[in-house]
Order: structure tokens, then C-alpha cells, then sequence
């Protein structure tokens, strides 16, 4: 606009009455720092419900319509943050921040941009220091991992859930029952059954009664959760006993609020019977999975099913 109003009135800055570069620079930064000023827990508050209105839909409508609205949230409190003086005040909008980046890092990761994950996993793990919080540290670690396994990386992606539950050695139960789980899942993809299940079972012995914490409300092991990452785990294990394992979580995939959740209780069926040599069965789960997938728009989800052959098929169903 300076140079707009420079050439239609073919004057200075000065001339114009127009503050000098370094001046405006000045004035943008006081305001800043004023806004900044203005944060406060309430303020704070407000921010963190509007990640968990976020959460709450992704659970239910999946990823792809969640991740602009992700974007506007962060950048809105990553520059609050950056203009905010004192650690004091830092830290919580750090932690909001972590949980706002997190959740943009898997819903990128659902709708298969690893390389936007992985961006938004390194700013989770940056505010993570900044709030000076193991916890959110190792759980955003963790979720990097799985970056790492879509990408082909599963010695790396190990490697770092490993780091991950050494990060948060000290953090709540549920969090490290949560980080047992994720380093059982990894082994199963690497095929390491053994450790894969020795970890699940010391995230079965880790999960508090009440699965629900106030300082980790992007966790959930609840319900049916843990036994549906271990059929998950025994698919990938190539188990017979996964079919049982999963089918009795049927009906609670059809009811649940977790619907994306819900078509992978579908996918690792259709996996299952696949592997077992029922065409039919494999058939009809991989039929209920792709209309929920198609709903969610999950491309990890919709690549998974893809690997499916029918017996019989020579080719993906």
C-alpha cells in the first residue's frame, strides 16, 4: 500500500505523513506483544476447547475437513506464544499448541501427507520442550513413529517408540499403557511377536481404571480401545486368533462414536479372513470398510484395505 500511495500521489513516505520502515516494524511488534499480553487462563481455556471440538469431530466425521481449521488454530496460537515474555505464561499456551499439532499431525498422517506430519510432529515436540512437559514430549514422539512406519522406516519408527517410553518412564499410567500399546503395534508390523505381545500385555497391566486423565484428553483406551490395538497387532502377526479377537468387538465398531476406528476393526477383518482363506467373510468386511472409509476419506485406511487378495484373486480386491 506505501508504494500504491507513493505513486499516485508522487510523494515520500515522509511526505505522505507515513511512519518510517523500521517504525512500523516497531508499532506491528507493540501491538503483538499487547494482544499477547492479553492471554490468560480463560483465554487459554478457550483455546484448548476449540482443539477438542476438533477431536470430538475428528473421532466422529475423520480427518480431511478437520485440518484447515487445525491450521488456523495454530497459527493463531503459535504467534500468541511468540509475543508472549514470560516461561510462566508460555508454558500453557505451549501445551495447547502440542495438542493442536499433534492432532494435525495424525490427521495428515490419515489422509497420507508424511511429509506435512512429520512438520507438524517437530513443532509438537519444540512447544513440547517449551512447556517443559515428558508427557506431552513422549506422546508426540510416539505419534512421530508412525510416520515413520508409513513410510517404510520400521527400524527408525521402533527406535523412536522406544525413546518415547523412555521419555515418559515418569508419565501417568494411562499415557505409558498408551506408549506399551504403540511400541506392541510396531513390533507386530516389524513381525517381532514376541515383543509385540509382551507389550501389549504390559499396557493391559498399565491401564488405570479410569481411563480418562485431565492433563491427556487426546487419550483414549477405554471400552474396547486396547483390544481392538491388539487384534490390530495379531493381524499384522499373521495370528489365526485374531479373528476371535475381533469379532467380538463387532457390534461395539457398529455403535461406537470412533467411527474411523470402527472401519479398522473392518479392515483388519477383511485381513483376517483373507489370510484364513474365507473369501466370503473377507468380502463382506472389506464391502462395510470402504463405505465408512469413503465417508471419512481415510487414504491410510483405504491403503491398508488395498493390500487385500481375496483367495483365489491374483490381484488386490
Amino acid at each position: 500500500m506505501r508504494a500504491v500511495l507513493r505513486e499516485i500521489y508522487g510523494r515520500t513516505d515522509a511526505e505522505l505523513g507515513l511512519p518510517s520502515g523500521d517504525a512500523a516494524i516497531g508499532e506491528e511488534l507493540a501491538e503483538r506483544l499487547v494482544v499477547a499480553k492479553r492471554v490468560d487462563a480463560a483465554i487459554i481455556a478457550g483455546f484448548r476447547q476449540e482443539v477438542d471440538g476438533v477431536r470430538h469431530a475428528d473421532r466422529r466425521f475423520g480427518s480431511a475437513a478437520r485440518l484447515e481449521r487445525l491450521r488456523g488454530q495454530i497459527i493463531e496460537v503459535e504467534d500468541r506464544l511468540q509475543h508472549t515474555l514470560l516461561r510462566r505464561d508460555r508454558a500453557p499456551l505451549a501445551g495447547v499448541l502440542v495438542e493442536a499439532s499433534t492432532l494435525a499431525g495424525w490427521n495428515s498422517l490419515d489422509i497420507g501427507s508424511l511429509t506435512q506430519a512429520w512438520t507438524h510432529y517437530e513443532r509438537a515436540k519444540s512447544a513440547a520442550l517449551e512447556a517443559g512437559s515428558a508427557a506431552l514430549l513422549a506422546h508426540a514422539t510416539a505419534e512421530q513413529a508412525y510416520v515413520l512406519i508409513d513410510a517404510g522406516n520400521i527400524d527408525d519408527a521402533l527406535a523412536l517408540f522406544a525413546e518415547a517410553r523412555s521419555i515418559g518412564k515418569q508419565a501417568p499410567r494411562l499415557l505409558r499403557a498408551w506408549l506399551a500399546a504403540a511400541e506392541g503395534e510396531g513390533h507386530a508390523i516389524a513381525g517381532h511377536g514376541d515383543d509385540s505381545l509382551r507389550a501389549f500385555d504390559e499396557s493391559d497391566a498399565l491401564r488405570p481404571s479410569e481411563v480418562v486423565h485431565p492433563e491427556l484428553p487426546f487419550l483414549f483406551l477405554g471400552g474396547t480401545h486396547l483390544d481392538r490395538w491388539r487384534g490390530n497387532a495379531l493381524v499384522h502377526l499373521g495370528a489365526p486368533e485374531a479373528i476371535d479377537q475381533l469379532e467380538r468387538l463387532v457390534d461395539d465398531a457398529r455403535s461406537s462414536s470412533f467411527v474411523r476406528a470402527g472401519a479398522a476393526v473392518y479392515v483388519d477383518l477383511a485381513l483376517a479372513y483373507s489370510a484364513a482363506g474365507d473369501r466370503e467373510a473377507a468380502r463382506t468386511y472389506a464391502q462395510q470398510a470402504r463405505r465408512i472409509i469413503s465417508q471419512v476419506r481415510s487414504v491410510r485406511l483405504r491403503r491398508r484395505l488395498e493390500r487385500l487378495v481375496l483367495p483365489g484373486d491374483s490381484r488386490p480386491a
